[in-house]
Parts: structure tokens; C-alpha cells; sequence
């Protein structure tokens, strides 16, 4: 039972892409679409309500339950937004339905891939599926055709190459740690082995890969100055990728960072991880806070956003402790929620406007009420102010970090006031004012959004028992 359920969650996405490859019909593969990634959550929600379990390839813990519901939550989300967001595309001339037929299914492989990078127990395979990630989002990411969107998932590629080569470094070394004390063969990468053994490695080993699989896998998360492919990505692609590599893709080559992050701090001669984690979180905050002030794409605005969110993200856990851990998990899933909302908003946003540049785009609140409070809620999440949830994330992770180390706790608030204004100082014109540029009617549902906001206003308003026990068992296991 509880293998079936494992497996199933890649089993699920795996057979619709294959059935949406074929099919021609783009309104018929955007409902399968929909449906699988609906299938999939269910089947993680699922994954609640059995003991933990393992093999040599899959694997179950508190930590990757987590992981699993928010990354199956968000892509069934962005599915239904997707679905209505698509059609337009073709109207416009954007997409053709080839390639409409070649995105719901690249989609699909996209969620089986970030799904098995999550339950992989074998390093390796965790490094493959991520490397699928990868490839699957540079095609989608260049999907336009256009020769801003080709450059963009070239740089992309080239970029996310480098970093998936030096985090299959980083796991060779690893690797090689093993070996004299586990053995040849595939225990020598199984994680639930290593993570028991990791003790008697080579601390030199493991220092070295795990400044490669920083670095490596430092890259996907979008950390400065590793970030560079991050900003275009999401400019150019199709703004539900953008979505899901804002919301999704960046969790995971984090959540690979986490369980490298274990290994050495179980080894007493290790070097210990939390200072270089803290060093590139806060740099990425302060750049990233920085550059917010020279955009002109509000796509590429929330790109550096992300940047800096998942430097906070980062931070918190390289403080580590339980409540810098408890907020790191709080913090990666109202990031995830409401920055998908965000982009939900500016899919929204290009349809109206037809154009993703600030010049051409005023006074959303009065040409279009609903869309342009939507947008502003959202803006109002994502900058930490009270009382949604992310506010009650960055609370804690300053406080926290104020009580050990008060001048990493200035410097981090600072870096976050600095993103705030600049957040409001881009989007004052855009949400209030005369309007401007075109408006012509959305055809995307606001449902996804309003979901996601909803969700993120009620917790920062009420968090449930259940909810704060979960995270704090994840929080403990991570140390």
C-alpha cells in the first residue's frame, strides 16, 4: 500500500505525458492535464496518512511529505490556471496547438521529475531527475520561439549545465566518502545508509563536495551570484513555467541541499554548513533587494524577488535550530503560494496589456478592479507585511537570528526593507493611477490566484495545530 502510493505519484504523471503527446486536441490535454496533476495531489495528500517507509531507489520521511504536498498542491494549481491561460496564446498567434500538445506533456514530465528528485532515497537518482527538471524547463522556457525566449533557454541550459555538473561532482565525492566505510555498490549512494554511517567519513571528502553541491546545486536555487539564468527564464518562458520555476523548481535543488546539508552535520570533523548557507542567503538577499530598483519587466522584477526570498530561505536554514528551521519551511511555503499567485496575476496582466513592460502598464486598480487588488495583495504578501503569512515567516527568522547573532539580523532586516520599497516604489504606477496602455478582456480564471491568497492570508492569521506539529518535526530533523 504504501509503495503503491509512492510510486504512484510518478506513475501518474509519467503515463499523461505519454497520453498527452499523443492526443491533438489542446482542450482536451489541457483537462488531462489538469486531471493528472489533480490525480497526483490527491495521491501526495495521501502520503499523510501511512508510515514513513524506504527502499534502495524511493523513500518517505517527515521532510520530503512536505516537499511532495506543496510541489503536487502548486502544480495542480498552475495546471487549472494553465488551462484557461493556454488558449489565449493560440488566439494571439503566440502558440500553435503542436506545440501546445508538446507543453502539456513537457509539463507533465516536468512534475514527474521534480516528484522523483523528492522521493529519490538513492543521491544519484536524485541528481538525474533533477537534471530532467532542468532540460524539460529549458525546452519550455524557449517554447515562444522567439529570439529573446531562445536566448534565454540557451543561457539557461548553459548555466543549469554548469551547476548540474558540479553537484554530480559534489555527489561523486560523496560517493567516494562512502566507499571505504559502506562498501562498493549502490549502498555507497543510498541516503537512508549514508545518512547512518556518515559519521565515519572522511571529513575532507565531505567538506570539498559540499562546496560543490553548493555551488551546483546553489545554481538551481537561484542564489547570488549563481542567479544569472533565474531573471530570463522568467521573463521570457510561458508565465505558468514561470510559476512553477519560481514556486516549485527552486524547492527542490533546495531540498537536495538539505539532505547534503544532514550529512555533514552528523560528522564532528566536518566543516559545518551553516555559515557558507548563511553567507550566500544574505548576499542573495542584499543583491537581489538592490536590483528590484532597476527593472522595467515586471516579470523580470518578481524573478529577482524570488532570488531574494529564497536567500532568506537559505539563511533560516543555515542558521538552523528549530525555530530558524521552522521558519525556513513556513517561509518556502508562502513564498511558493504567493509568488505563484504573483505570476498568476502577471499572466492575467500580459493578456489585458498585451505587454509585460511597467512604461505601457498603469492604473490596473481602476481599468480592472479585480485583477489590479489581486495583484496588490499579492504584492503585500510577498513584502512581508502583516497579516499574511510570510510576515509571520520573516518574523521569526529575523527574531530568531537577532537572539544568536544580532549583526546577521540587522543586515538581513535591512535587506529586506530595502526589497520592500523597491517592490512599492515599481508597482505604485502600475496598481493606482491614470490607466494605461490597452485593455482587452482576461480569459484566464482567477480562481488559482485567489486560492493561493486566501490561503496565505489565513496563515498569517491562524495556523493549525496539526500544521505547526508537522513543521516541527521536520524542523527538529533537520537540526
Amino acid at each position: 500500500m504504501r509503495l503503491d502510493a509512492l510510486e504512484a505519484i510518478l506513475l501518474i504523471p509519467a503515463a499523461a505525458a505519454g497520453v498527452l503527446a499523443v492526443f491533438p486536441s489542446y482542450k482536451l490535454t489541457a483537462r488531462l492535464n489538469v486531471l493528472a496533476a489533480f490525480l497526483t495531489f490527491v495521491t501526495a495528500l495521501s502520503l499523510f496518512a501511512v508510515e514513513p517507509s524506504s527502499g534502495p531507489y524511493l523513500l518517505l520521511d517527515d521532510l520530503n511529505r512536505v516537499f511532495i504536498a506543496l510541489t503536487t498542491l502548486i502544480g495542480f494549481t498552475t495546471s487549472l490556471f494553465s488551462a484557461s491561460y493556454i488558449g489565449h496564446e493560440i488566439a494571439i498567434g503566440r502558440l500553435t496547438p503542436i506545440l501546445i500538445r508538446f507543453y502539456h506533456a513537457m509539463y507533465q514530465v516536468l512534475m514527474f521529475a521534480m516528484n522523483l528528485a523528492l522521493v529519490a532515497n538513492n543521491i544519484g537518482l536524485m541528481w538525474v531527475a533533477i537534471e530532467l527538471a532542468t532540460l524539460t524547463t529549458v525546452l519550455m522556457v524557449g517554447m515562444y520561439r522567439t529570439h529573446e525566449a531562445l536566448e534565454a533557454a540557451w543561457k539557461y541550459f548553459i548555466l543549469g549545465s554548469v551547476g548540474i555538473a558540479l553537484a554530480l561532482f559534489g555527489t561523486i565525492l560523496v560517493y567516494m566518502a562512502a566507499r571505504p566505510v559502506v562498501g562498493e555498490g549502490l549502498d555507497a549512494m543510498v541516503w537512508t545508509v549514508l545518512i547512518t554511517r556518515a559519521s565515519q567519513f572522511d571529513p575532507a571528502l565531505l567538506n570539498v563536495a559540499f562546496v560543490f553541491l553548493l555551488l551546483g546545486y546553489g545554481t538551481k536555487v537561484g542564489l547570488a551570484p549563481l542567479h544569472a539564468w533565474l531573471p530570463d527564464a522568467h521573463a521570457e518562458g510561458p508565465t505558468p513555467i514561470s510559476a512553477v520555476l519560481s514556486g516549485l523548481l527552486l524547492n527542490v535543488a533546495l531540498y537536495a541541499l538539505l539532505r547534503f546539508k544532514l550529512l555533514l552535520a552528523v560528522n564532528t570533523g566536518a566543516i559545518a554548513p551553516g555559515p557558507l548557507m548563511v553567507i550566500m542567503g544574505l548576499i542573495s538577499v542584499i543583491f537581489a533587494a538592490l536590483m528590484l530598483y532597476r527593472r522595467r519587466d515586471i516579470k523580470r522584477m518578481f524573478a529577482y524577488s524570488s532570488i531574494e526570498h529564497m536567500g532568506i530561505i537559505v539563511f533560516a536554514f543555515g542558521m538552523g535550530g528549530p525555530l530558524a528551521n521552522f521558519a525556513g519551511l513556513l517561509h518556502m511555503t508562502m513564498h511558493s503560494l504567493t509568488k505563484s499567485a504573483i505570476f498568476f496575476a502577471v499572466g492575467h496582466i500580459a493578456q489585458v496589456k498585451g505587454t509585460q513592460k511597467f512604461a505601457d502598464i498603469g492604473g490596473l486598480t481602476v481599468s480592472n478592479p479585480v485583477l489590479g487588488w489581486g495583484l496588490a495583495l499579492g504584492v503585500v504578501a510577498i513584502a512581508g507585511l502583516p497579516p499574511l503569512g510570510i510576515f509571520m515567516s520573516e518574523f521569526l527568522v529575523v527574531s530568531s537570528t537577532f537572539a544568536r547573532a544580532p549583526w546577521l539580523a540587522i543586515l538581513l532586516g535591512i535587506g529586506i526593507l530595502i526589497a520592500l520599497g523597491g517592490l512599492f516604489l515599481r508597482l505604485n504606477t502600475v496598481l493606482f493611477g491614470d490607466p494605461r496602455g490597452p485593455t482587452a478582456p482576461t480569459e484566464a480564471s482567477y480562481v488559482p490566484m485567489f486560492v493561493h491568497l486566501a490561503i496565505v492570508l489565513a496563515a498569517g492569521i491562524y495556523l493549525p495545530p496539526t500544521f505547526v506539529s508537522g513543521f516541527q518535526n521536520v524542523a527538529n530533523l533537520l537540526g
